[in-house]
């Protein structure tokens, strides 16, 4: 990190909090959130945070406690996290949407001393709270929440005056295992994502973000809630992601800029069919992450908008962004672009030596962005970090000479098929390309002799009926015969997390459950 960037890192504040506070102290009056029409200015912002952390402190939590908010994208939900920050809690942020196994899960981990729900908002909070014996109340600003009961068991963890090392929020990855993993994220990370989001996005207090994205992911709290209110820009939140309520959000608040991953992208193309025209509207910045962005989803998408759709490429272990495409430099191909500001890469084999310009490798990441670890899991944090403070993301990258990243695939995810690489990214974009696929998730099927063969599952437009034959002759036209997938699978809709990302792991499973050997003797 150069000279310059460390005293960038030196000048973030030390908790989240410092950022309604900033904005009400120098613009009270202006719009920071608008939800469902709502106007919350700055000044109503901090009173809200005001008002939730007296909320907090009446139900006896402490500094080092975690708090678990259940809920979907609300103005509460915004305030109930700045409130933990000055309190020195732990926020632990729950999408509603999940099943009562997964919350139940996070809950026993994390052992928070209190659970939140957003009552107002989210039916599945409600519905969550009520199995949890939970009590309504309403507020003069933070309106109908629900509070569960005290957990006396909680013990708090030691508070950090130094916010680079107190952690600010506990986020718990998408896995399938059942075994949730909490990653935990410092103030000083969040902050300098936020910071340098803002900044590559050429935020300004004049920029309405659209904010459908779920902040109880990383890239929805990091980059789109925090990175937007870190630049006195206005926040537009929303619970739930519908393509009409995303149109009528560009047409009618004076939305600027959106982020969104390539499943949202790929739902608007489908609803409007090109019966819809972003021509009058504000729009200025688009941009996709959070999953692969398919060559052909672009194209199409930036068809409609009429400008670059933007990529990046992050996981929740950093906070999350790693690289993104820059304003200033827009691509027509799907790189993610280079490394943000401030932080290090490598591309490395698996002896964790570095390899030649061009190739694939996994990749290392190092900077103020990388996590502290994960939550009561020595040994996993363990097994994510590299001597020197590198992160292994298990990502597959190669990195062209103008420092361009391209993500090739995930090491867990490289299918070994007699003997050859296939990087299911490659399939997948292959299937995108022929117009009836809508999306499509490639994964390795073990076989007999240690082998794998390739899986297809594609989600088709219901207005252009196609045969699975059609597909693989598209495929064979586009693909050498061993990347070519063994069986395609139709779906009627993706497995698939609150963000939109397709759950890679049912998949496999289900693939795998699928799979019957030959019989005996069979071929011979």
């Amino acid at each position: 990190m150069s000279a310059q960037e460390h005293a960038l890192a030196a000048a973030l504040p030390q908790r989240l909090s410092a950022i309604p506070r900033r904005w009400a102290a120098e613009t009270p009056d202006a719009l920071a959130l608008s939800e469902a029409g709502a106007a919350w200015s700055w000044r109503r912002l901090a009173e809200a945070v005001d008002e939730a952390a007296a909320l907090l402190r009446s139900h006896d939590v402490r500094p080092g406690d975690r708090v678990m908010i259940v809920g979907e994208n609300c103005a509460a939900q915004v305030a109930l996290i700045f409130a933990a920050a000055e309190l020195d809690a732990w926020s632990v942020n729950v999408n509603a949407r999940l099943s009562p196994g997964e919350v139940d899960a996070v809950r026993a981990h994390c052992g928070a001393r209190r659970t939140l729900y957003t009552v107002a908002v989210s039916p599945d909070a409600a519905a969550h709270g009520e199995r949890h014996g939970a009590v309504c109340k309403t507020l003069p600003r933070l309106g109908a929440l629900a509070i569960g009961p005290l957990n006396e068991a909680c013990a708090p963890e030691p508070v950090e005056t130094d916010g680079a090392r107190q952690v600010a929020a506990l986020v718990y990855t998408t896995g399938t295992t059942g075994h949730p993993k909490g990653v935990m994220l410092t103030h000083r990370n969040l902050l300098f994502i936020a910071e340098t989001s803002s900044r590559l996005r050429q935020l300004t207090a004049a920029d309405h973000v659209y904010g459908v994205l779920p902040i109880s992911h990383v890239y929805g709290l990091a980059s789109v809630m925090l990175g937007t209110l870190y630049a006195g820009a206005t926040l537009h939140v929303a619970p739930r992601y519908a393509p009409q309520a995303l149109i009528d959000a560009l047409e009618h608040d004076g939305i600027t800029v959106l982020q969104g991953v390539p499943a949202m992208y790929a739902r608007l193309l489908e609803y409007t069919n090109g019966g819809w025209s972003p021509a009058h509207t504000r729009l200025r910045f688009i941009y996709a992450g959070g999953s692969p962005l398919d060559p052909t989803l672009k194209r199409e998408v930036e068809r409609l908008f009429g400008q670059t759709l933007h990529n990046g490429y992050g996981m929740t272990e950093s906070s999350p962004t790693i690289s993104q495409t820059r304003v200033e430099a827009p691509r027509a191909d799907t790189s993610v672009g280079p490394a943000i500001p401030g932080i290090e890469l490598r591309i490395v084999d698996r002896d964790g030596e570095e390899v030649a310009e061009g190739e694939p490798g996994e990749l290392w990441v190092r900077g103020p962005n990388v996590m502290k670890g994960y939550y009561r899991e020595p040994g996993l944090t363990a097994d994510a970090m590299r001597p020197g403070g590198w992160l292994s993301t298990g990502d597959l990258a190669r990195r062209e000479p103008d420092g361009a990243l391209f993500i090739v695939g995930r090491t867990k995810e490289l299918i070994i098929r007699s003997g050859f690489n296939v990087y299911p990214v490659e399939v997948e974009a292959a299937l995108n390309s022929h117009p009836a696929v809508t999306q499509s998730a490639v994964v390795g099927r073990e076989v007999e002799d240690g082998n794998e063969e390739v899986v297809a599952f594609v989600e088709l437009d219901p207005a252009r009926p196609t045969e699975i034959e059609e597909l693989r002759r598209h495929l064979a036209q586009r693909l050498s015969p061993y990347k070519c997938p063994t069986e395609i699978v139709v779906m009627e809709a993706m497995p698939a997390a609150a963000t939109g990302k397709i759950l890679k792991g049912q998949l496999k499973q289900r693939a795998q459950q699928m799979y019957r050997p030959p019989a005996p003797g069979a071929g011979g």
